[in-house]
């Protein structure tokens, strides 16, 4: 056992959280008794649509090119439960089973164990993917659109087990989270929207900066701050200066008009990233030469927010004002008053 893990543990819950950790240990052992090669890879391309990045890819299309609403609500859903997830993990700062175990670890995470990011991210992706799926829907589709989520939900959680990266405990702690993360949507998201409708422009700016402040202050990822900052105020500026509809122009679908968008908007971020990189504190910076400037610079964190900036900005503003101007969208007409700063 990881002595280094056990040190970490106060004498009151040691006894209470070793057996939790035990137990969490022996049913992972018996899940990798079916462990082999194929399968443990089969296991590590399902666990990876449980990642951020696998979120966001799905999420940058439907706010691009099905529902630019929905998408963007989901998008700043899943962020803020991520946050919450990173802020968790740190507050507990609890191990994973391979610290206990190593030959357990078919993968390798850095970050702390409780709670599951897989698993929370899941449930607060599916779940509310699988909500609006099913408004308005007959009992078959709902029945349906809920088996399907509900089956990946529980074979992403499956992985993590397999893998040896979480314990059950973990598990449940996602969930758990991931379920109060929708039930505040539920509650909070028509009063927050409506406040900041009527706020505008100046209000949507000020709420995200306010927010990014507060994730800060509690420590959470620099990246996943920059990104809620930079989409909040694109959006904001979007809303303003180029609301579009993410439905395909014409009449029917218009799959190539579709992707063609939403190609356009992926090698716009990708070149975003790889040109701030050479260009920002880090790495594989080209001014390496600058003092503080190149591998092991203090200001690599600072670089990271404005990266993650950047593409957020890109994503809620540049690129449907690029699809207006190519005309890949359509413009939509927004009340003004929705917008007044």
């Amino acid at each position: 056992m990881n002595d280094a893990v056990i040190g970490a543990l106060s004498a009151a819950e040691l006894s209470p959280l070793l057996k939790l950790y035990f137990w969490g240990i022996d049913l992972i052992k018996v899940i990798q008794t079916i462990k082999s090669p194929a399968l443990t890879a089969l296991m590590k391309a399902i666990t990876s649509l449980g990642a951020e990045m696998f979120y966001l890819l799905i999420l940058l299309w439907l706010f691009w090119c099905i529902d630019e609403k929905k998408g963007i609500r989901c998008l700043f859903l899943l962020l803020l439960s991520a946050a919450l997830n990173a802020f968790m993990k740190d507050l507990l700062k609890q191990p994973r089973p391979f610290n206990f175990e190593p030959a357990l670890g078919l993968a390798f995470e850095s970050s702390y164990g409780i709670p599951s990011g897989h698993a929370q991210l899941s449930l607060t992706f599916w779940g509310f993917l699988a909500s609006w799926l099913t408004a308005g829907a007959n009992a078959r589709r709902r029945w349906l659109v809920w088996a399907c989520a509900i089956g990946i939900i529980l074979l992403i959680a499956f992985t993590r087990l397999y893998l040896g990266v979480h314990f059950p405990t973990d598990i449940l702690a996602g969930w758990l989270l991931g379920v109060l993360v929708l039930i505040l949507y539920r509650v909070l998201e028509p009063h927050v929207s409506s406040l900041l409708d009527r706020g505008g422009t100046r209000a949507r700016t000020i709420s995200a900066a306010a927010l990014v402040l507060l994730m800060n202050m509690l420590g959470v990822d620099v990246t996943l701050g920059g990104i809620v900052l930079g989409l909040g105020v694109a959006y904001s500026l979007c809303l303003k200066h180029a609301p579009f509809s993410a439905h395909a122009v014409g009449q029917g679908p218009r799959y190539a008009l579709l992707a063609s968008r939403y190609l356009l908007g992926l090698i716009i971020a990708v070149a975003i990233v790889l040109f701030l990189r050479l260009v920002l504190p880090g790495e594989h910076t080209l001014f390496a030469a600058i003092p503080l400037w190149g591998m092991g610079s203090p200001y690599t964190s600072l670089a990271e927010f404005l990266l993650a900036g950047a593409l957020g900005l890109w994503a809620g503003f540049g690129a449907p004002w690029c699809f207006l101007r190519a005309g890949l969208v359509q413009a939509r007409v927004e009340d003004p008053r929705r917008d007044v700063p």
